[in-house]
């Protein structure tokens, strides 16, 4: 048995390394360069007691040097911190509007219900593109300008970037890399670009999506019960026939902070069993096959004793080294390659924990709600 896990963990990394859509090269990047037409863009904000980011988001959005016609209309979901009064202190200016959400409306999760009436504003009614952002995300000048000209250069409906994300503490800095590296495992890049293949995915920091390819997919009220709302907004401009594309971002960062561990477990735990649709069933498949990607080939390595402790090296040191351009993108030592079986662990841990939470009716908290969590909703 000893021998059988060794050698399939080593197969299974040959697999995700050789043929897995060249998950771990963490690229594509979009490059900043300027469109070539002047399309129409509103971008819909949603945020509930985001006042510790507002300002500087809101301003980083403000300051877009577009050359066409550019509004920003943020969503209040009824925060009880002052971010409405936040953004209202930026003073009038042209491009914003404020728009004070109404109570949470039965059957949606909270976020999709503030996107869902930002949409309905005449100004992303009327747009060529509709750009959806978080409220912590800052935008560098040119980064609207950029995503354009991606969409409209290569035809694209939707086009998603996963932004750089904080990494100052030491929990970011031990943790958040791999939620990247996992991430693209799960939604390679490359197969989320290409129209034959049925995966799709999006991050939810940068959503830049065609008005035309909401109106055909009537907006985001076939997804209103969805936590991992940007995959499956993805999902259905794909499965509608749009085109979708998904990269890194060099001109967004996140300024959430995950100031320990526990913020990051929290994290994690909120929508990892919606992952796995809510099924014991895949909780067990998660389970084994984490155990024998990630824990099993140090676990050989130690301790194994003559042939299947080749393979479990063999399996540490293809791991350690598929991290490394995710570890260089973070600025991280490539010695925390070496620790991936034990972050994987972390993050396993953390999935158990979801499910646990779920089936107690604690699932999917976040801002002081909890949903019921119906992916098929």
């Amino acid at each position: 048995m000893i021998t059988i896990v060794s050698f399939l963990s080593f197969a299974v990394w040959v697999y995700l390394i050789g043929f897995h859509g060249g998950f771990w090269r963490s690229s594509p990047v979009l490059h900043l360069r300027a469109p070539s037409g002047r399309p129409k863009v509103a971008v819909v904000v949603p945020a509930r007691d985001e006042a510790a980011t507002i300002r500087q988001s809101l301003a980083s959005l403000l300051a877009q040097d577009y050359p066409g016609e550019l509004s920003i209309i943020l969503v209040d979901d009824n925060s009880t911190d002052g971010t409405g009064e936040i953004a209202a202190s930026l003073g009038r200016v042209e491009r914003l509007t404020i728009v004070a959400g109404a109570p949470l409306a039965r059957g949606w999760t909270g976020k999709l219900w503030a996107v869902h009436q930002g949409l309905a504003h005449e100004r992303a009614r009327t747009a060529d593109y509709v750009l959806l952002t978080d409220a912590d995300i800052v935008h560098a000048p040119d980064h609207v300008a950029a995503l354009v000209a991606k969409a409209e250069g290569d035809g694209l409906d939707l086009v998603s970037e996963m932004v750089r994300l904080n990494c100052a503490t030491i929990a970011e800095r031990a943790l958040i890399p791999a939620f990247v590296f996992f991430f693209q495992m799960l939604y390679p890049f490359a197969r989320v670009a290409d129209p034959a293949k049925r995966v799709a995915g999006a991050a939810g920091g940068t959503m830049l999506v065609r008005r035309a390819a909401l109106d055909r997919i009537q907006g985001v009220s076939r997804i209103r019960q969805h936590l991992i709302d940007d995959c499956a907004l993805a999902k259905e401009i794909k499965s509608s026939g749009g085109r979708i594309w998904l990269g890194h971002a060099e001109g967004a960062v996140s300024t959430r902070v995950y100031s320990d561990w526990r913020e990051v477990w929290n994290m994690i735990a909120r929508t990892a069993y919606v992952q796995l649709g809510h099924s014991p069933l895949m909780l067990l498949g998660c389970i084994v096959a984490m155990s024998v990607i990630y824990c099993a080939p140090p676990v050989l390595t130690i301790f194994a004793h003559g042939l299947p402790r080749v393979p479990g090296l063999l399996s540490w040191l293809m791991m350690a080294a598929a991290f490394q351009p995710t570890l260089r993108r973070y600025h991280r030592w490539p010695l925390w390659g070496v620790a991936l079986p034990a972050i994987g662990l972390f993050y396993l841990c953390a999935t158990v924990d979801s499910a646990l939470r779920h089936h107690a009716g604690r699932g999917g908290g976040w801002k002081n709600r909890v949903y019921p969590e119906n992916p098929a909703g």
